[in-house]
């Protein structure tokens, strides 16, 4: 059935397709735990503290990052296929067990295993979808498979309103139940294709193992774009993951809502600009760097600035009006920049780590999240959250400086 399927023109297509509906599940079954909250803390009360809440986000963040390189790294030297259906499984299957659990600590236990678990699923999606398309499609591709992220992130801030209409217990296992069915469907249309050759003749030692890892290690690290691209990356996750885990309850506090209502507000205005926002990058990102090797920068930097004034109505607004505003343009500009990480990556980083480096990059801007998520649980409870906010600009500005002034891509695709 793949043989088949894989020699049809369209396939590189299918394959976004694929993918798509797993990166929904990856940030579906992630997200809903923020707005089921309320739900929640009925039966587990220590949720009720806002500091509780965020170490529970704070241990998938930080888990998350320190997994990355290594999902990257083991990406790069094995089949990513067997790494994207097994991520899925494992998952999807502690989706499930959190509808089981009854303490604070099984929750806390289940959202670290997760964390391992979800990270050996980005770097190996990215550098496959981006092995398939090599050419002026790779910001729309990864666009499109973006979309499905955020489409997860919308549909996440539905947890709330189903868990009241059956229960917090139900959500969890049904979502759960509908990753391990579609990692099984998976195994018979997915298909591995490296853009470079791999030795499989002969078993490598463990020595010699390390030996090619530390190289591939060695030549990101030394080069300067790289490190570039790495305060690039993690300085917008400042304020991605600061909207992403937070802004449910900062809606819910500015506004006096029901977390049943702003848990769908908050983050179906960020979905879903963000999902226009990627779709745009993309075509336009596509376009740009045809014509100028900078274009796909200069798309990031456009969408990333759009950020600024997001921040400043997300921390300031009093009204529904500024607040949704702040959130459509935070989602737009957001969905911009998202897009064009891993196409800017392969104008300076060879296919052979290509994963590798994504995962790296994913361990810094998660730390960063996993910093702010920690750091807005005290906020919240000391009622400063939206001057943090505010206080982000700054590092999205620093950010921005540096990509335009020091990043001169030589290629659209570096190969070897």
């Amino acid at each position: 059935m793949i043989a088949k399927l894989s020699e049809k023109k369209s396939y590189p297509w299918i394959v976004v397709g694929l993918l798509w509906f797993v990166a929904l599940l990856n940030y579906l079954d992630r997200q809903m735990l923020s707005t089921m909250k309320p739900s929640m803390m009925i039966d587990i009360p220590e949720l009720a503290k806002a500091e509780n809440f965020g170490m529970l986000m704070a241990i998938f963040l930080w888990i998350y990052a320190l997994m990355s390189p290594i999902s990257g790294i083991i990406a790069d030297r094995m089949n990513r296929k067997n790494m994207i259906i097994c991520s899925l499984f494992v998952w999807s299957g502690v989706t499930m067990a959190m509808g089981y659990a009854t303490t604070f600590n099984q929750i806390y236990v289940l959202r670290a295993i997760m964390g391992v678990s979800e990270a050996f699923y980005i770097p190996a999606a990215l550098s496959l979808i981006a092995d398939y398309h090599q050419g002026n499609t790779r910001s729309f591709a990864i666009g499109i498979h973006t979309t499905g992220i955020y489409l997860g992130q919308a549909l996440g801030g539905f947890g709330a309103t189903v868990s009241q209409q059956f229960s917090w217990h139900f959500t969890f296992h049904s979502v759960g139940l509908i990753g391990v069915i579609y990692s099984i469907i998976l195994i018979f249309f997915i298909k591995e294709k490296k853009a470079y050759t791999l030795d499989t003749s002969q078993k490598l030692s463990m020595r010699t193992e390390f030996r090619q890892m530390f190289k591939g290690l060695g030549i990101l690290f030394g080069n300067i774009s790289f490190w570039v691209l790495l305060f690039y990356f993690s300085a917008p996750s400042l304020p991605g993951w600061a909207a992403k885990n937070w802004l449910p309850t900062l809606f819910s506090e500015k506004l006096h809502l029901d977390m049943a209502l702003a848990g769908p507000i908050a983050t179906v205005t960020i979905a879903m600009s963000s999902f226009v926002g990627v779709l745009i990058g993309g075509v336009v990102s596509d376009k740009w760097v045809m014509r100028n090797l900078k274009g796909r920068i200069y798309t990031s930097v456009a969408g990333l600035s759009l950020t600024i004034p997001a921040l400043f109505l997300l921390g300031n607004g009093s009204s529904i009006e500024a607040i949704i505003v702040g959130g459509m343009l935070f989602g737009l500009g957001f969905g911009i920049f998202d897009t064009n990480n891993m196409p800017i990556l392969c104008q300076f980083v060879s296919p052979r780590y290509r994963a590798t480096g994504y995962g790296i990059m994913n361990f810094v801007g998660i730390s960063a999240g996993a910093v702010i998520t920690e750091y807005l649980g005290k906020a919240a409870d000391n009622g400063g959250m939206g001057r943090v906010f505010v206080l982000l600009i700054i590092v999205v500005v620093i950010a921005i400086v540096l990509q335009l002034t020091t990043l001169r891509p030589k290629t659209i695709n570096m190969t070897e």
